[in-house]
């Protein structure tokens, strides 16, 4: 199955949108990554225009910004406790921006994007 970033063929009013051209290999868009609890992987996929991406894939590891001490720490990841995302990623430890972590440190936020940039970036909001 592909994944596209088109739009509806309908407008909010129901109308519908008449196509300017064809689709093109470029529309495709590549399956999310849903960054787990794991040990770390991460791979690298080809971006447009032969630039290389880190897909993380798994990770245990976050680097844990205090904000008292003004200090990145590496801290291990103990679980994820919630997820704007998508409520099923807590059950299932999927990592994205905005989730909240238990760290050994304390509950922290992501700030970073773990399946587009390689790494999990976060800010501690309890100890």
């Amino acid at each position: 199955m592909a994944f596209t970033h088109t739009r509806s063929k309908r407008k909010v009013t129901g109308g519908r949108y008449r196509d300017l051209r064809k689709k093109r290999l470029s529309d495709l868009a590549r399956v999310s990554a849903n960054t787990k609890l794991d040990e770390k992987k991460v791979v690298n996929v080809r971006k447009l225009g032969g630039a290389l991406k880190n897909v993380q894939l798994a990770n245990n590891i976050a680097n844990v910004y205090n904000p008292e001490t003004k200090k990145y720490v590496q801290s291990k990841i103990l679980t994820v406790a919630s997820s704007q995302a998508n409520r099923n990623f807590v059950r299932r430890n999927i990592m994205t921006k905005g989730a909240i972590i238990k760290t050994e440190l304390g509950e922290a936020k992501i700030t970073s994007r773990p399946g587009q940039e390689g790494q999990i970036n976060a800010v501690l909001i309890k100890k």
